[in-house]
């Protein structure tokens, strides 16, 4: 098991160069039968101008990790996924260390998918919980 872990992992963080989630250092941390874990360096690069984390910045992680987790879980040579609502409660402030956003599937329709995703701090402290709806369209031949 561990094995296939590192290829869907190694997979999905290859999938990231030259995106956004290279700019935000996201990195897709574990991968179980119904999650995903993806980290993100918390540092000025993402600061809002008072020095704490950014929302759009933990929102762009739980996209992230959240289209990711679909395109793992769902057919994607079948497929294209996308994003296509995203809402986001944001709990605490960080100011350094990192975060973890885990997603897990809520609701897996024929065409649309409700993800959960938790942020969390190193502490494992709920930092924002986030709603994403993604969209699963055929692919053209």
């Amino acid at each position: 098991m561990d094995d296939y872990k590192d290829k869907i992992l190694k997979v999905c963080n290859n999938s990231s160069k030259n995106t956004l989630m290279e700019t935000l250092q996201i990195e897709y941390t574990d991968v179980g039968a119904d999650f995903l874990i993806g980290k993100m360096p918390v540092n000025s690069k993402v600061y809002q101008p008072d020095g704490v984390l950014h929302g759009g910045a933990m929102v762009a992680l739980a996209e992230s990790v959240g289209s990711m987790a679909s395109y793992i879980f769902l057919d994607a040579q079948k497929f294209s996924i996308r994003g296509i609502e995203i809402a986001a409660n944001h709990v605490r402030s960080v100011r350094d260390g990192e975060v973890f956003g885990r997603a897990t599937m809520l609701h897996k329709g024929r065409t649309t998918q409700l993800w959960e995703i938790k942020i969390t701090d190193g502490q494992d402290r709920l930092v924002s919980v986030c709603k994403l709806t993604t969209i699963t369209l055929p692919k053209k031949t």
